[in-house]
């Protein structure tokens, strides 16, 4: 590991947020892109385009053939090595505020809501958690519960999950005035605190695993279903991120770019 190099990093996921819903309700993100302080490129989500295979592609970077987590109702710890794994090994301290099924693939599995909502230990992979288990638990209080996290363990690498819009475009579509303003929600939490995250010198990560139909579905390979965004944020004292927004990155690239900005080996070597 190459401490000159090595970067703090907090990775935000929204869970079903399409990339065009991004570019048109993610004010305050994109106040950052025209600013120079951020870049948004596209991401093409791996099939199929589900919650879990998703949330393994994004934190081991291998795709569902390989790693087997094939779809929702598979529940076990992952077999892959995740950015948890890297990082703990590593001597990095690891945190996560997300979904219940986070827990299952990367600490243990099946999770138990009297005993698994909040984890601490250092032998894990992710060593401070905050899990919950209810897909209406508000973003306001995930984000709080993040934030606490950030506070009082000082992690190297946190990982922030939300499920309030992948909720809602269910109820009411990907293409509903209910969507739209959840999108808008989770931006002002963001508003609040990603100037917080840089002026820590953390470089901040906000993506989505999947996208959302008008029907309120996701799962195949329909741009809506597929399409994420992936912005990148950094403080004005860091690197200077190239302007370029078009570039697509795909979504089995993640894993290793976020490992390498940690400072980690993405191979594990």
């Amino acid at each position: 590991m190459n401490d000159r190099t090595r970067k703090k990093v907090i990775m935000v996921v929204l869970d079903g947020l399409r990339y065009d819903s991004a570019r048109r309700y993610l004010g305050y993100l994109e106040h950052l892109v025209e600013q120079g302080a951020a870049t948004c490129h596209q991401v093409r989500s791996e099939l199929p385009s589900l919650s879990r295979p998703l949330y393994e592609v994004l934190l081991t970077g291998t795709p569902a053939m390989r790693n087997g987590i094939t779809t929702n109702p598979i529940v076990r710890r992952s077999r892959e090595v995740s950015l948890f794994d890297l990082a703990s090994d590593a001597g990095l301290t690891t945190a996560a505020a997300a979904y219940h099924w986070v827990s299952e693939l990367y600490n243990s599995a099946p999770f138990n809501p009297l005993t698994d909502r909040h984890q601490y230990d250092t032998n894990r992979s992710i060593q401070h958690g905050i899990f919950y288990y209810e897909d209406s638990y508000p973003d306001s209080h995930l984000f709080a519960d993040a934030e606490h996290l950030r506070t009082s363990c000082d992690p190297d690498f946190l990982y922030i999950h939300s499920m309030n819009i992948d909720y809602i475009g269910h109820l009411h579509g990907g293409e509903s005035k209910e969507y739209a303003g959840t999108v808008r929600i989770a931006d002002g939490l963001l508003a609040m605190l990603v100037p917080l995250w840089l002026e820590e010198e953390y470089l901040v990560v906000v993506t989505s695993d999947h996208g959302m139909s008008a029907d309120g579905q996701h799962g195949g390979t329909d741009p809506e279903e597929r399409n994420v965004p992936f912005y990148l944020l950094a403080s004005a004292s860091q690197a200077r991120i190239d302007s370029e927004t078009t570039v697509s990155i795909p979504q089995l690239e993640v894993m290793p770019m976020v490992a390498r900005w940690l400072g980690l080996d993405p191979d594990g070597e």
